[in-house]
């Protein structure tokens, strides 16, 4: 397949003094704060157009479509059959997403099933880690452990830049993924944000406080800037890697930044996406990518000059007030409850209906405002995609404009 993407991977000193370095400016009065608005702000142009593109990539770049595209956060296992009977076979959660033919077959479940419009592949926010010096182990009730915490400038120095060839695995499957889908879905690549994978590396796993990475900010901020300035140039290199694979839109995961105050977020969160952005869209300006926050309704405002080309939006968020708050130029992405896939199925299809309408008919891409919930009966994930695939902006809005007219002479 022919590199999409004209930048170099870049490459960075494993010394623990020039990673400290790396950090942004040390000055206090630079760090205060981060304007939310800047005269000389740096333009960000969105994926570039090309009309042969998947419905979904049209979609996130602001085009006209006919219906809006649908995909669901974690569509591969957790719920299905038959992820659960493969999962039986193979008990590792780490051999399922880090084996071509497992990482292949999984992601194809759904496909096969319910054929939505994106095809993502199946990973993880931290399968990149050991590739830039982190191992990691997935424990049964704990989840994720990293048994070495990053605290010190000792411990950057076990950092070193990312060896994407520790990732063939993930190449190899957005190749096959990409030739079995052809042209008949986007293939879909993600990751995770510089903070989110921080609180990670920081906190020694999962953790429901985060007391430990955010004290940092304030006990040892130089620290924390040289380990996400780290992950900010791991991250940029690992996306442009999986769209030269093949990954035609790209997910970033802030999936924590939520749980930081949205101008502590706009400090420690914020100016690394940006700078993600940044280096993507120099190489890679035909790939949209998309930026998902749990727990982003304080955030949408300070969201819109990050440079994305798709705002998501988590179920908290009304769509109208989302779509609002954000404006015309960005495309959205949400953002039904996963609860309502456990209602009777004309009741999820009116919510359907109203998160559409809501959304308005262009710039949509119909989605769940987080992730599958396990035990989801898979006829209610059919019934999603079903509906969505019969929607049509033209009659949807159509009708809905002549409700408003009715209502107005009554």
């Amino acid at each position: 397949m022919r590199s999409l993407c004209s930048s170099p991977i870049s490459s960075l000193s494993s010394s623990s003094s020039s990673l400290v370095k790396s950090g942004f400016p040390q000055n206090e009065k630079n760090q205060a704060r981060f304007p939310l608005k800047n005269k000389s702000r740096q333009f960000f142009p969105r994926a570039s157009c090309c009309p042969s593109d998947p419905i979904l990539v049209q979609a996130a770049r602001g085009d006209r479509v006919s219906r809006p595209p649908a995909w669901m956060m974690r569509q591969a296992g957790r719920y299905m059959e038959v992820y659960q009977k493969l999962a039986e076979k193979h008990p590792s959660f780490r051999e399922r997403s880090e084996t071509v033919d497992l990482i292949v077959e999984i992601s194809l479940q759904p496909w096969r099933a319910f054929q939505p419009d994106g095809v993502i592949i199946f990973s993880d926010i931290l399968t990149p880690l050991p590739a830039f010096g982190v191992p990691f182990d997935i424990e049964e009730v704990k989840g994720p452990v990293i048994h070495s915490p990053i605290h010190n400038e000792e411990g950057l120095k076990s950092l070193h830049p990312i060896d994407l060839d520790k990732l063939h695995f993930v190449g190899e499957s957005l190749k096959i993924l990409r030739n079995e889908v052809g042209e008949g879905a986007a293939v879909l690549g993600f990751v995770g944000a510089p903070w989110t994978i921080a609180t990670y590396i920081v906190e020694g796993g999962t953790t429901r406080t985060y007391t430990t990475i955010k004290r940092m900010c304030y006990t040892a901020p130089h620290i924390l800037k040289a380990l996400l300035s780290h992950l900010t140039r791991a991250i940029s290199d690992y996306i442009i890697f999986q769209v030269n694979s093949g990954a035609q839109c790209i997910q970033i995961f802030d999936s924590w930044g939520g749980q930081l105050p949205p101008n502590v977020w706009e400090l420690w969160s914020k100016p690394y996406i940006k700078e993600i952005v940044n280096t993507v869209r120099k190489a890679c300006p035909q790939i949209p990518l998309v930026l998902y926050i749990n727990g982003n309704g304080g955030l949408l405002e300070r969201m819109k000059d990050i440079g994305v080309d798709v705002i998501g939006l988590d179920w908290t968020v009304d769509m109208a007030d989302g779509r609002s708050r954000l404006g015309s130029k960005l495309s959205v992405q949400g953002n039904v409850d996963p609860a309502y896939l456990f209602s009777p199925l004309p009741v999820l299809a009116d919510e359907i209906h109203r998160v559409v309408k809501c959304a308005g008919p262009q710039g949509h891409i119909l989605n769940l405002g987080h992730g599958v919930l396990v035990k989801t009966p898979e006829e209610a994930v059919a019934h999603f995609f079903d509906v969505a695939r019969t929607m049509r902006y033209d009659t949807i809005f159509e009708d809905h404009q002549t409700t408003k007219e009715m209502e107005s002479v009554i």
